[in-house]
Order: C-alpha cells, then sequence, then structure tokens
C-alpha cells in the first residue's frame, strides 16, 4: 500500500500554509496511478519521489521507517527523481511541495530532477528548507492575452499597478504576474473559472501571480490555479520564484534582495515565503518552513 505523508509548507503551524501531499517511494506507480492518489488527496498538489533512469542503487532509509527512491553522490547531495501532480494534471515543477518533501526527507543537501530541471535543496535542523530554482526568465504578455486575462479576472486598466508592468516570468513553470495598485482589489478576488482555465491551458501557464506591493520588499500575492483544479493556492513557491525574476528584471529591487511574501492570508492560511537573490546568478531560492498535518 502506498503511504501518503501530509506536510504543510511555508508555515510553522498546520493549520496554515500551503498542504502538500508527499509520497517518498512511488517507483512502480503509473502516471494515472499518481493522478488519481493526487486526486484521492484533494490537495493543489502531490509529490512522488520515482526511480531515476537507469534504475538507481538500493534506496536509502530516510527520515525513520518510509523509503526513498534517492540515490548518495559521493561527497555531495542526495539525489531524487521527483514528479509533481495536482488533482486534474501534472505540473512540471511545484515549489511548496518541494519545500515539504525536503522537510519530510530530513535535514541536509538534496537535489530533486524535476520536469523543468535540477532543483537544490538545503533543509537545517529547524525543518526551514531553501531551494534554489532552475534558471529564471521573464517574458512580455501579449496585447491579446493581457486583455483576455484581465476580462477572465474581472479587472480592468484602471485596476493595475502601472509602475509594475504585467509579464510572464519562469523559474520552473510560466506564471503571469499581474500587480494591482489596491490591496482592497487583491483581498476581492472573483474569476471566471472557465475562461481562465481555457486561458491558462491555451498559454502553457500553471498559476497566475496577483502581487500587491505593500512596502518595497514585501509583497501580498493571491495564485488562481484552475488549470490544477483548484481555485486558489495559499502557497506558491514556484511563482515566488518567478516573482523574484521578475522584479529583478524590470530593476524593481536590487540584486541581492531578500523579499518577504505573504500569501493565503485572504483564504485563512496564511503563508510566509522568502524569496533571495543573488547577484549574477539567474535562479531563485526561495525559502519557508514546513510541518506535518496530524489527525
Amino acid at each position: 500500500m502506498t503511504e501518503i505523508q501530509r506536510y504543510a509548507a511555508f508555515t510553522a503551524d498546520p493549520r496554515g500554509g500551503n498542504p502538500a501531499g508527499i509520497v517518498l517511494d512511488a517507483r512502480g506507480l503509473s502516471d494515472p496511478e499518481m493522478l488519481a492518489i493526487a486526486a484521492g488527496v484533494g490537495y493543489s498538489e502531490t509529490a512522488f519521489i520515482v526511480s531515476p533512469e537507469p534504475p538507481p542503487p538500493p534506496p536509502r532509509h530516510l527520515g525513520g521507517p518510509s523509503k526513498a527512491a534517492g540515490y548518495d553522490n559521493p561527497g555531495g547531495p542526495s539525489t531524487y527523481r521527483v514528479r509533481y501532480f495536482s488533482p486534474e494534471i501534472e505540473v512540471p515543477f511545484c515549489g511548496h511541495a518541494t519545500i515539504a518533501t525536503a522537510v519530510a526527507l530530513g535535514p541536509g543537501e538534496h537535489v530533486f530532477t524535476t520536469n523543468a530541471g535540477d532543483v537544490p535543496i538545503t533543509v537545517d535542523e529547524h525543518g526551514r528548507a531553501t531551494l534554489t530554482s532552475v534558471p529564471a526568465s521573464v517574458d512580455d504578455l501579449e496585447a491579446g492575452d493581457l486583455s483576455a486575462l484581465l476580462k477572465a479576472l474581472h479587472y480592468t486598466d484602471f485596476d493595475l499597478d502601472e509602475s509594475l508592468p504585467p509579464k510572464v516570468a519562469y523559474a520552473g513553470a510560466h506564471h503571469p504576474v499581474i500587480a494591482l495598485g489596491t490591496r482592497a482589489k487583491l483581498a476581492a478576488l472573483d474569476y471566471d473559472v472557465d475562461a481562465l482555465k481555457q486561458l491558462m491551458t491555451a498559454n502553457g501557464w500553471t498559476t497566475i501571480q496577483l502581487i500587491f506591493r505593500a512596502t518595497d520588499d514585501t509583497f501580498d500575492v493571491r495564485n488562481p490555479f484552475p488549470v490544477g483544479g483548484v481555485y486558489e493556492d495559499p502557497a506558491t513557491g514556484a511563482a515566488a520564484a518567478a516573482l523574484g525574476a521578475y522584479l529583478r528584471e524590470l530593476w524593481v529591487v536590487p540584486d541581492d534582495a531578500v523579499l518577504n511574501l505573504r500569501q493565503g492570508d485572504d483564504m485563512g492560511r496564511p503563508s510566509r515565503i522568502t524569496v533571495t537573490l543573488t547577484p549574477g546568478d539567474d535562479r531563485v531560492r526561495v525559502s519557508g518552513t514546513a510541518v506535518p498535518i496530524t489527525g
């Protein structure tokens, strides 16, 4: 029987953050079986550690009795092949499930080989994990797509922050970034689920990163995720990394900035995400804690 663990990421309280399912040993599970498990768990994503190709050496025992399909790199981190499924689709990369899975594995250095590329993660003794994204990039948002996106979100041009133009940012998955002019407009999220889902599917977007700049280094964010069968994510590590790339690309923050993201507050699941930029590195670091969900 497949063992499923449940963790809340980007929080120290299991009642907050974004819940993630974790299967530390998914060897032998087919794609339909993993999708069915993710649908049964019902969270926005479930992470599955699967056997690398070619088959790895015998698996290690990590974090107690559970087995994970990892393999040792002498003198380096433990490496795992990881896949992520929402209740409806597989996604190339998921930040909150990465943080949760790394914490479940235990303190140390890990590398997750994802569909988007290799993602290094470090976990300290206090259960705080930091992932390093794949190389990030930022592209223009086509005028027609922006018009359709605003219509689906029930926004107009007048709702936007003129100093932060809409773009599409990537750090493992693609996320349009839409900056709003007021916190109240962010709090009043109400979108056309079918229209937004169709638009996101057509463009290969994973979530929509809606933001409000509260201070120079603090942002309130929300993330619709209808393509995954979830109305909204209370914490989104992949979109957080993409936002860091976006802000750096626009010279909104310095290239050594440490940013604080507040997410999930409007859903009653407060999440806190730290984004760190490093000069000369086109990757983005995303940090947070994760705790088991019991009961």
